[in-house]
């Protein structure tokens, strides 16, 4: 149980920075293996709806001016309804280090997403709590959103054209990248030298996809949770994960016996999202980027939880 005890040692320091690489150790004690939930996919997805002219999926709707004062939100706006609630309906991760986690000495959630949700919550009402969060896998996110259940998803979410046709998105608040964690003894330096060997991803997330399409045909393992991945690379069930970089850092932190391996090989730019009617909160939403951006806030949270910060990405818009 060695490597397992030092993953939720690492999990509960939540504030601790990120190595600037994952250390050199050695193998580790295997640990018993536990049944997992995994589908095989043995081809690409489908690419039916994705749209077939050209776009850019990182630009989004522009602010219409100023940040109300929080808790005087413009009558009958999506941020009046939410503010006559009384509560953000917000849609997070509880399982994926840095970014959306749950502490375990506290319960409390945690990371850079769910920080930037605390930020909108304060804009609305002044009190970053006034949160109701609800966890949701990747799978679930866009569903989530078309069904009305939350007001915003902010989960490691890519801003895509496809799910530019179900969902808005803000402007880009992170600019990740697609990479692989492998064991730390294993001779892969990248993507391509996983032809033929099992590689982890979350179903629904464009990872997988990613990995379902690369040339040199790795085999994607589909499961419901990033946690699931690095239970599975640790017994051996598959070769290695393949995410964006934010994640695997969180991975590569939580258990020493890791690395992250070879360049990015796809763009994954982090957008919250919204549902489709709502065009006014995200015009609410970017405004408030902007100024988190500008009165360094952006630097702030990223230096707590992802280390020395790049200049936070820049807002493009579509209209």
């Amino acid at each position: 149980m060695r490597r397992l005890l030092v993953v939720l040692a690492l999990v509960v320091t939540g504030c601790a920075p990120v190595p600037s690489g994952a250390p050199p150790i050695g193998g580790g004690t295997p640990v018993p293996p536990r049944p997992a939930e995994a589908v095989e996919l043995t081809a690409p997805p489908s690419t039916a709806g994705v749209p077939s002219e050209s776009c850019d999926p990182t630009a989004s709707l522009r602010p219409t001016g100023p940040l109300p004062p929080p808790g005087q939100m413009p009558a009958g706006s999506t941020m009046a309804r939410i503010q006559q609630r009384g509560r953000l309906i917000a849609g997070v991760d509880q399982n994926t280090y840095l970014m959306g986690f749950r502490n375990p000495f506290s319960g409390e959630l945690e990371g850079f997403d769910v920080d930037l949700v605390r930020e909108v919550a304060r804009a609305i009402f002044g009190d970053p709590g006034a949160i109701q969060f609800t966890v949701v896998t990747s799978e679930q996110r866009v569903p989530t959103l078309e069904r009305g259940e939350v007001d915003i998803v902010v989960r490691t979410m890519t801003a895509t054209c496809e799910r530019w046709r179900k969902v808005n998105f803000s402007t880009v608040y992170l600019q990740a990248g697609q990479r692989v964690l492998v064991p730390s003894n294993s001779d892969v330096t990248d993507i391509d030298g996983l032809g033929g060997k099992r590689v982890c991803a979350t179903k629904g997330s464009s990872s997988l996809a990613n990995v379902a399409t690369r040339p040199t045909k790795p085999v994607p393992v589909a499961v419901a949770h990033w946690t699931d991945c690095l239970v599975m690379l640790q017994q051996g069930q598959v070769d290695a994960i393949s995410t964006d970089d934010t994640i695997l850092a969180g991975f590569a932190a939580q258990d020493p016996y890791t690395k992250v391996v070879g360049p990015q090989f796809a763009a994954e730019p982090y957008g919250m999202a919204f549902p489709k009617a709502d065009e006014d909160f995200v015009r609410f939403v970017n405004a408030l980027l902007e100024r988190l951006r500008a009165d360094g806030t952006w630097t702030r949270l990223h230096q707590r939880w992802l280390g020395d910060p790049p200049v936070p990405p820049v807002a493009v818009y579509r209209d």
